[in-house]
């Protein structure tokens, strides 16, 4: 064989074995990658306390924060919480720009379809608010009122079912603190939302109103939310949080947010 054929043949099965070597790289799954950085990034919409919600600093603070902050530090996962708008924040988590969502969410049967939830860590319930004077006394009665919710919440859902999808008078909001606080200001004349957010506002705001509850309301748990398929992360989450709920810390974080635990 000639050098030149000797080079040619060298050249040839270095070749092949840098495309075999980059194909067997990439089978890893996008979900299995994920578990395996050195930083999580974790996607919060921070406008829903107590919750999650944004200081005049930009640090993030709330039960969901403290929660998630908690589980890591048991799992072993180092993670950076960054706020993310709530329309936006299932696709940053589909495309990979968020490896774990907390945010108040609720698990339902349409979002297991596209991502994976750990086991559940709050039990939620659907409130609704109005001043005092209000003559309503349940859900029903909000079908010929103007009503805030927060846009793509169960409140909205619940809402939008009762009152049609195109109806004028539902209106919508970023946030559920700024529904109230349009409630307050007299540009709807009630608010659908979350347990905790509602009366966590009402404890700090004008006691004017009355918070009332409906038994056609189904109670809801929020889950902690991973990419579809990203077993090894899931397991992880859910090994912390079943650690922080044996050794005390889960209680301590919900009494300092919601007070002590009804039976």
């Amino acid at each position: 064989m000639t050098r030149l054929a000797l080079l040619l043949t060298s050249f040839l099965l270095v070749a092949s074995f840098g495309c075999t070597q980059k194909k067997e790289e990439s089978t890893s799954s996008p979900a299995e990658k994920s578990s395996s950085k050195k930083e999580l990034i974790v996607g919060t919409d921070a406008a829903y306390a107590p919750f999650e919600s944004e200081n005049a600093d930009k640090t993030l603070s709330g039960f969901d924060i403290e929660i998630m902050q908690a589980v890591a530090a048991k799992a072993g996962l180092q993670i950076q919480i960054v706020n993310t708008p709530w329309e936006g924040l299932f696709n940053q988590l589909n495309s990979g720009d968020r490896d774990i969502l907390i945010s108040a969410i609720t698990i339902n049967e349409e979002r297991k379809k596209s991502m994976d939830f750990s086991d559940p860590y709050f039990e939620a319930v659907q409130l609704i608010a109005v001043p005092n004077k209000s003559t309503v006394t349940k859900f029903e009665d909000l079908k010929k009122l103007k009503v805030g919710v927060q846009i793509g919440t169960t409140g909205d859902s619940v809402v939008t079912q009762l009152l049609g999808r195109d109806s004028s008078s539902i209106k919508r909001f970023e946030g559920t603190p700024l529904a109230l606080q349009e409630l307050i200001n007299g540009g709807v004349d009630a608010v659908v939302a979350d347990n905790g957010v509602i009366n966590n506002f009402f404890a700090n705001n004008p006691k004017n109103f009355k918070v009332l509850s409906d038994t056609s309301f189904s109670k809801e748990v929020y889950g902690i939310a991973v990419k579809k398929g990203n077993t090894e992360l899931l397991q992880k989450i859910n090994s912390g949080l079943s650690q922080i709920k044996a050794d005390g810390t889960y209680d301590n974080i919900y009494r300092k947010y919601f007070g002590e635990k009804k039976n």
